[in-house]
């Protein structure tokens, strides 16, 4: 099977001369509703040389046409004077997250073709959640002059023995490139360039994980297609650099493309069993609905499932009212599916209810006693039941967790030429 990962040709500034505090910001689609998070970067960054002068800020979306061209040409700027090479590379990175933690990751490229976003695709690398297509334009008009790329796109692997990453900790794997606190509570991080000895042995873990054996023990059947890498972080980003290599394929050809730059993108990869990274459940809070017909409806629709999946329980509130519903033949691998394919079906027969998504149970329960609303809580997923989710269902429902403290998400760092 064709590998669908590789080091890349990794770009990094001279931390002896540039101040990597000033450097490296967080992902752009973090403190959207916080200006002043992103003011207080600025006033940190001033005048020094910055990833966020080459990012667009979701927070700053309605300044897409203004900002753009100026991010470019900042780009093409730091390639010249800022930007070193680090040729062939992976960078094993130890990030220090606000509580403490390590979490433990690879920074490296996968390759675009194999990758698909679609659900129910059997493609090495895979969304977790339903891609909203109307969110890439924006992004691809980002990327599209772009001459290098940053990333903050975190793949996961299901390596439950930790075969791949955990060997690198402790070990003398390389070349530290960075080791600094980041900005505004963003904790620490550590980069190591792998030496070929480890990359060597990282790369047959990596397709140890995916041997049919493997897959069959892990899933519990035979003849699955492989699953190597599903989307964690940032997969509106992976589907927007996608998109635009698609643009390229389709005006260069595809023989051009095979070899063209834009055809990868740097990812940072951990594995979902690393202790640090920690998935916790967003709920539902339904409302201007009859809460009563919701919820005998409800009721019904779990009787009636007869899939195979393990019993699912929901807890409701609503009013001064409070219970629990068993569906005890789900169709779904989550109670948090099962619940959202009858809150779809429901609003598309009663389009005047609405559906929120909700982190915390105090704030579900202090909105479930507003009126004509009801509140759903669930047990979370377990880390566990990702990928077996995503291999037998094609895809999670959207909003299923959250995955991090918005100041533990990756910050940009390091880049890689795309043109």
């Amino acid at each position: 099977m064709k590998k669908c990962y590789s080091g890349a040709d990794i770009l990094l500034p001279d931390f002896t001369k540039n101040e990597p505090q000033k450097w490296a910001v967080v992902a752009c689609d973090q403190f959207t509703s916080e200006p002043e998070y992103w003011e207080k970067a600025q006033g940190i960054v001033g005048d020094a040389p910055s990833t966020l002068n080459m990012i667009l800020p979701e927070v700053y979306l309605e300044e897409t046409a203004e900002r753009i061209p100026r991010i470019n040409e900042t780009m093409l700027v730091y390639e010249r004077e800022i930007l070193n090479a680090y040729p062939d590379s992976m960078i094993y990175v130890e990030r220090t997250q606000s509580d403490g933690t390590v979490r433990h990751g690879i920074v490296m490229a996968i390759d675009l073709e194999a990758y698909d976003y679609r659900r129910g695709a059997d493609s090495l690398i895979r969304a977790t959640e339903a891609t909203v297509v109307e969110r890439i334009p924006p992004r691809v008009a980002i990327r599209r002059n772009a001459s290098i790329e940053l990333p903050h796109v975190m793949l996961l692997i299901d390596d439950p023995k930790k075969t791949v990453i955990e060997p690198l900790a402790g070990a003398n794997v390389g070349e530290v490139v960075y080791d600094f606190d980041l900005m505004l509570d963003g904790g620490h991080i550590r980069g190591t360039i792998i030496n070929r000895e480890y990359k060597n042995a990282l790369s047959k873990a990596l397709d140890e994980l995916i041997s049919a054996e493997a897959m069959a023990k892990k899933y519990g059947k035979d003849g699955l297609s492989p699953l190597l890498f599903a989307v964690g972080d940032g997969n509106h980003s992976l589907a927007s650099a996608k998109a635009a290599y698609e643009e390229i394929k389709e005006r260069v050809g595809i023989d051009a493309a095979k070899t063209h730059p834009a055809r990868y993108a740097l990812v940072e990869v951990v594995n979902i069993h690393d202790v640090a990274l920690k998935f916790e459940p967003i709920y539902r809070i339904v409302t201007d609905v009859d809460c009563d017909s919701f919820i005998s409806e409800l009721e019904g629709y779990l009787g009636e499932l007869s899939g195979n999946a393990e019993e699912q329980r929901i807890e409701y509130i609503y009013g001064d009212k409070s219970g629990t519903l068993i569906a005890k033949a789900p169709e779904q691998q989550l109670t948090v599916g099962t619940l959202q394919k009858f809150i779809d079906e429901y609003i598309s027969v009663h389009p005047d209810t609405k559906v929120d998504y909700i982190h915390g149970e105090s704030s579900v329960m202090a909105l479930a006693k507003k009126e004509n609303s009801v509140g759903f809580l669930f047990d979370g997923m377990e880390k566990s039941q990702l990928f077996k989710t995503v291999i037998f269902d094609g895809a999670l429902p959207r909003k299923t967790f959250s995955m991090g403290h918005a100041t533990d998400k990756r910050y940009y760092l390091e880049c890689r030429k795309i043109k």
